[in-house]
């Protein structure tokens, strides 16, 4: 018999995990629109998602702290209504400074309450035989959900004329959206603890042996340059509407499509590594990456080259939610004691996830000192060639592998 409430539970967790993020990561559907609403140049509007992952690295930490003391829905709750209550504010289109604040803030929100409870409520969900089936139900569900909002927002923002109001009711509307949500996530969860025993947190040395391993450090590298990676594609909308001359609809529609890509990329991901190695496929997703950046920075940006540079689009887009999909997994091929699983997912994190800090930054940098086509072309291969530095080391860590075995 189903469990109605074990998957309303699951349900809420996709629909919170999927909309948590679309505020900050606005920037990646409605770049220009967003850039123009707020009147800021390349680099200033980078700072922003700058101050959004400076807060998120230093909140790391302190979230699974509170997520080991404090129940999922209370956390899930005021993350995703206090999220909702600062996108409310930002679609005033406020000043510069107002602007990183609420970044910033959102980094505390997205990450310091909400990130470790959704991990321990779905560690919670699935038992110890179907901690996979948890996390992959997760993962797709959240990437079904982030396609369906950014698809549906998108043609409403299109309907509105595509204007600097109409950019603000979209705003409007997805935080409240995540307010909605934080009730309905009140209502819906368990007000207990998620976890069945109290939890032990590791001890210094054991923190210790974690850091002292060399095979930590390169899944540490191989998250870091594939999340540049997804970085990187956060430009390939401004790069079809102010290079390749899309409209501003058609660009974002680049931006939402993907999130279609997202559940089907990460499954099947996930299906290949069990066949033939984790570290095997990831090995093959940063050649795809390679090869998809590489075309993106040489191919010429002419009408006719459009379909090839879609195609280039296509394929990264896929190789990169392969990737995110299974890097977190080397962490069970390199035979990391289970034990020590949270401190290792935490050093993964913290090192994985710096792209959030300066990525923006630098994408930011090469468009206002190469404006236009060749600020695109130079920052692609840029991130190609950040992708060979993580096949590289994901060479080393197959090795390390094999060695093992």
């Amino acid at each position: 018999m189903i469990d109605i409430r074990r998957w309303t539970i699951m349900m809420i967790l996709c629909l919170t995990g999927g909309l948590i993020y679309l505020l900050p990561f606005m920037r990646e559907i409605y770049y220009l629109p967003l850039q123009e609403a707020l009147d800021l140049t390349n680099v200033e509007f980078g700072t922003l998602m700058t101050a959004f992952g400076i807060t998120s690295m230093l909140t790391y930490g302190p979230g699974g702290w509170l997520a080991d003391r404090y129940s999922p829905r209370l956390l899930i709750t005021i993350s995703m209504i206090f999220t909702g209550l600062g996108g409310l504010v930002f679609a005033t289109f406020p000043s510069y400074t107002v602007a990183l604040l609420i970044h910033a803030f959102w980094g505390i929100t997205v990450t310091g309450t909400y990130w470790g409870a959704m991990i321990k409520a779905t560690r919670a969900w699935g038992s110890e035989e179907e901690q996979g089936r948890a996390f992959g139900i997760l993962e797709g569900g959240r990437g079904i959900v982030e396609a369906i909002a950014t698809t549906a927002f998108l043609g409403l923002f299109a309907y509105l004329g595509s204007t600097r109001s109409g950019l603000s009711q979209i705003i409007i509307y997805y935080s409240i959206s995540n307010i909605t949500l934080g009730i309905a996530a009140w209502l819906v969860m368990d007000s207990r603890k998620v976890t069945s025993e109290q939890a032990i947190p590791p001890t210094a040395s054991e923190i210790f042996e974690v850091l002292k391993r060399r095979d930590v450090w390169l899944i540490a590298i191989v998250i870091f340059t594939g999340y540049s990676a997804y970085w990187g594609s956060f430009y390939f909308t401004p790069y079809a509407t102010d290079v390749m001359l899309m409209s501003v609809v058609v660009g974002g529609m680049i931006g939402a499509g993907k999130n279609w890509l997202r559940p089907f990329a990460a499954g099947a991901a996930g299906y290949v590594a069990d066949k033939i190695g984790i570290t095997k496929t990831v090995s093959f997703c940063f050649i795809v990456l390679i090869a998809s950046f590489s075309a993106l920075g040489i191919l010429p940006a002419d009408a006719a080259m459009l379909p090839i540079v879609l195609t280039s689009m296509t394929i990264g887009f896929l190789g990169i939610f392969a990737l995110r999909g299974i890097y977190f997994a080397l962490i069970s091929e390199v035979k990391i004691p289970i034990a020590v699983t949270g401190t290792a997912a935490g050093v993964l994190s913290v090192i994985g996830f710096t792209p959030d800090i300066f990525m923006p930054l630098i994408g930011g940098a090469f468009l206002d000192a190469m404006p236009g086509e060749e600020g695109y072309r130079y920052f692609f291969l840029f991130i190609a060639g950040i992708c060979v530095i993580g096949w590289v080391a994901t060479r080393l860590l197959l090795k390390r592998v094999k060695a093992a075995n």
